[in-house]
Formats: C-alpha cells, structure tokens, sequence
C-alpha cells in the first residue's frame, strides 16, 4: 500500500481497436490435407485457422495486462526521430536523460528540431497548478502542429510522461484526446512497447507506482550544459508526507539506486571531462541503499534536534553520509552537490563530510517552506520555527562561510497575516543567498486537498507573495554583497546570456558570476595565457552584487585542489 492506505494503482487498460474473429461455423466438411496452423473447410479446400482457445487466453491477457494492449510479436524496433520537451524540477531533467537512454537503445533518434519529429515527449510536472496549465496550452498547440503534418510523413505521436501522466492520465487520454502515449515516473522502460502500440492506432498508458523502480541498470545519456555539469539520481519517491505535497502519490515510496550503481556513473560522468555532479532525489539525504545484506542490520541515523516524522525510523542500509563519502572521493577536481533534502536529515557525520572535503559545495537547501510553527504543524513538517533556526545556526557554526537556499510557500490553508509576517522575519533573519518562492496551489490526492481549506484568497497569496520575494531580495543582496573584493572560485559554464564579450559560472555556493572573457594566466605558471572554456575553474575577485548574482575581474585559471591547497 501507499501512503494514507493509497493501493498502487494499476496501468491504463486500452481495448485494441480490432475484435476477434468469432470462429467459423462447423461444417460436415470432408477431411483434407492441411497445412501447419490449417483447418479442413468446406470441400476440401484449406484455409487459415480461426481463433482457437489459446486465442482468447492471448487477447484476455493483453486486456488484463497493467501496461496495456501489447504491439504485434516480432515488431520492430523503434525507428523515427525524437523530440524532448522537459518541464520541472532537476528530477524531471534527469528522467528525461533516462527515457532517452532507453529510446536510444531501441533505435530512436534524436532532434532538436520540433518540425523533424515524429515523436514528441513531454517530461511534466504536477507540483502547482501553472506547471499543469502549461502543459496543456503546449498539448494543445502540439495538437494543431499533429493536425497540419502532410500525410505523406508517418503519423506524429505525442506522449506525456512524469508526474503529470500518472496524475491526469484518464483526462488527458479520453476526454481531452490530446495524446497518444501515457506514462508515469516508474514506466519508462516501457516507452518503446508503448510507441509501438500508438504506431498502430491505438492510445497506450502505462503508470503504474512501482516500489522498487531505480532505474539503476541504466546509464543516463547526459545530455546538460556543455557537458561541464550533470545530475545523477540517487533515489526516487518521497515518505514524508507534508500535507501540501503531491510528490508522494506521482512518485510513489522512497527507494534508492545501490551505491556501485552511482559510483559507477559518476566514474562515467568523470571519465567524460564533467566538473559538477548534482545527486538528485525528492528527499536526498534520506538515502538508504538496503541492496548489500552485510548492512541491513545498520542502525538509523538520529534525526536533526526537534525534528519529527510521520513514519517510524527505517533501520539498515549504507546511508547518505556514507554515499557522499565515496563519491567525493572518485575525482578530486569534480564538485559534489546535492538536492533536494529535508532539514530533519543532516547528521553531523553529513556537515563534517562537507566541511572536510575541498569538492563537496558548501552550499545547502534547507526548504523551511514556512516561518510559523502553526503552519509548519498543519504542513506536517516535523519541526517548529525554532527547531529549524537552530539547526541553521548549527550548519553555520559546522559550515563557516556555508551559503543557504530554500523554498517558501505564501498563502497555505489558513494562514493568517501574523504567521505570513514570522514568515518575512525568518527570511530577515536567516538571510539566503539562493530562495525559491511560490504561492500555494492546492493539489488533489494531498493531505491538505481532503483535510484543509484553502481559505486564503488568490489576491491575498499574490501579495504575500510579492512581500516575500521583495524582502528576499534584499536580504540576498546584502549577503552576496558582503563577497564584494573577495576572489570566488568559479566553475565556467559558458557565454554570458546578456553579452557575447562575458562569461558566466557559479561559485561553491551556486550564485552565478559573470566575468569579462579575456585571456588570463593559468596560476601555476605552466601555461601560456589563453581565454577561459567551458569547464575551467577560474579565480574572480568580486566587484559588484546583486540578490542574484556577482560580477567581477578575471584573476587567472586554476584547478580546484590548488584552490582548495591556497586558502
């Protein structure tokens, strides 16, 4: 079962168009000689068999099947091109390398250009409610791209995939019509069956929950800026339950990948010049690879002071502290970051990690969501106000210099204007370098969607939130100006996007930094001056800042154990 006694639910069923030949009417014909697979009919005369028992038995199983009518045997493999529209978290960006990989291997290819395509996959979303009505504006100019396409091409298909699909599926297949293939987060490797069912005509769904889907056994075709950073998923699915959260129900229970699995795509990832590995997952420092029995009767780590869950702690497994540690360890000049996590899973084994080693980030997410104990009681965040300032103050004295982000919700069910304003007293107080702020959107299947009111008026949410993005700013921008005439170590991603003659990166703690592309000295001495690439660390002194990023002069190139080695 799933949480709040939710079963998993099983695969879109879609009839295949045709029905079955009834079988012919037995004659008094006389016995003949027949070919394999043949019946006597008639005078004599051999024609091929009706359906038989075994028939029926086939077409009940494809009817019952969880992912749906099954292609003809002996289909082909996939042929046409591919087109990838990602929507989204960085766990939506990383699915879509995954499926990719999948349809790669079946013999897809892939294009950038939407008018080549003969399928077009939307990666989706369901988190609030503007994420969905994008999609369905796109599915609906997709629908009129499908409606133009000459008839002398293959017929264009279009699927949906992620969150969204095992959502909305039912709407999106029968009322709307807007799309030939569905399917959910725990299905992809489904996808090439799926394409071959739409070949034929029909509608296809899969997005069945899966409780032990990692997708471990498939490499990702990277596919992210440059090649200079990647994102690795190290789990999947979420236990916690916040009560504004639809990640549980889209995403399912929290199972992660067998740490040799990572290891060894991190390897690859360093292998292929990448200088940035993210290690993704819906509550990343939760990790718990239970796949080595010699670990499964491992105590639980101990949970950050004054924090709680809504589920008993889960013994056994090699932990997170444990995962960062070895994968820290394979590439010296490769940063390690990660996201996203909970507060109540930062063991001081995990701050000591980040603190020790030069290419773990001293960057952390800590998503407060609310700065109002009342309203984090009725989330279900496990913490209080003052629990959660204290385990910032705790990072900061583990961590010094460390930089924070976090997510914020405005206008949850029944918040009042005196928890909306210890909400804007927390982000004075604490101060973040990095925020992601949106207004509550009330999502069905969640706790708040059957328990709570969403009783705060669009007008009010819009101007709460309008207030928590202002003060934000502001706070950011005096953190980020406290930088100014220090040199930051930048990791290159690429041309400035406002100016050819710039180059832009980020620094350990993810705010961007924008530098004048000139030729500079490498810092060792050993090399002759050349312009900063795409994967270069470089030194920056900071000239100037705003809340969301810096600018300065470029010092010279280096690498990040001689940087680490300076200071």
């Amino acid at each position: 079962m799933l949480p709040c006694g939710r079963a998993l639910r099983p695969a879109g069923l879609l009839r295949p168009a045709g029905l079955l030949r009834p079988p012919p009417r037995p004659g008094a014909a006389r016995r003949a000689r027949c070919g394999p697979g043949e019946r006597p009919v008639g005078r004599g005369a051999a024609l091929p068999a009706g359906p038989d028992l075994r028939h029926f038995l086939r077409a009940a199983a494809a009817r019952e099947s969880p992912s749906g009518p099954q292609p003809a045997p002996g289909s082909a493999p996939g042929t046409g091109r591919v087109y990838l529209e990602t929507y989204g978290c960085q766990m939506n960006l990383s699915d879509a390398e995954i499926a990719w990989a999948i349809l790669q291997k079946n013999g897809y290819a892939r294009t950038k250009e939407l008018d080549e395509a003969d399928v077009i996959l939307l990666v989706t979303c369901s988190v609030r409610e503007k994420a969905e009505q994008t999609i369905w504006n796109r599915l609906r100019q997709l629908k009129a791209l499908k409606a133009r396409r000459p008839r002398a091409r293959v017929p264009l298909r279009i699927g949906i995939l992620g969150c969204m699909a095992e959502r909305l599926k039912e709407e999106i297949l029968h009322r709307e019509k807007l799309v030939d293939i569905v399917a959910g987060p725990d299905a992809y490797r489904d996808l090439p069956r799926l394409l071959a069912v739409a070949e034929s005509g029909q509608r296809a769904a899969n997005v069945l929950l899966s409780l032990d889907e990692t997708y471990a056994d498939i490499l990702p075709v990277h596919t992210s800026a440059g090649g200079t950073t990647a994102f690795v998923s190290i789990m999947r699915g979420c236990d916690n339950m916040c009560s504004y959260c639809i990640v549980p129900f889209t995403r399912g229970r929290e199972r992660s990948r067998p740490v040799a699995s990572i290891l060894q795509e991190v390897r690859l990832l360093s292998e292929q010049g990448v200088k940035e590995v993210t290690l993704l997952g819906q509550n990343v420092n939760s990790f718990r690879d239970t796949s080595e029995v010699q670990f499964q009767s491992a105590a639980a780590p101990a949970l950050s002071r004054g924090f709680s869950t809504v589920y008993k702690a889960k013994p056994g497994g090699l932990r997170f502290a444990h995962l960062l540690d070895q994968v820290s360890r394979i590439d010296p000049e490769m940063r390690i970051r990660f996201t996203s996590p909970h507060p109540k899973d930062f063991p001081d084994e995990v701050l000591q990690l980040i603190q020790e080693r030069h290419n773990i980030c001293k960057q952390l997410h800590l998503p407060v969501q609310s700065g109002s104990t009342r309203v984090l009681e009725a989330m279900r965040r496990g913490y209080t106000r003052e629990a959660y300032l204290e385990l910032v103050q705790h990072v900061r004295e583990a961590i010094p210099g460390v930089s924070l982000s976090s997510d914020f919700i405005a206008g949850f069910c029944g918040e009042t204007e005196d928890d909306h304003q210890q909400t804007v007293s927390l982000l004075r107080e604490v101060r973040y370098n990095v925020g992601f702020l949106f207004a509550y959107s009330m999502r069905q299947k969640t706790r708040a969607y059957h328990r709570l009111q969403d009783d705060v008026p669009a007008d009010i949410k819009k101007r709460r939130l309008e207030e928590l993005i202002t003060v934000f700013r502001e706070e950011a921008a005096r953190a980020n100006e406290a930088l100014v005439g220090q040199s930051q170590l930048v990791l290159v991603e690429g041309p400035s996007k406002r100016s050819a003659s710039e180059l832009c990166g980020r620094n350990d703690g993810n705010v961007k930094v924008i530098f004048p592309d000139t030729e500079t000295a490498d810092a060792a001495g050993c090399e002759a001056a050349a312009r900063a690439r795409p994967g270069d660390y470089v030194l920056v002194k900071v000239t100037s800042a705003t809340s969301q990023s810096l600018r300065g002069v470029l010092l010279c190139r280096t690498t990040l154990s001689r940087a680490a080695a300076c200071c």
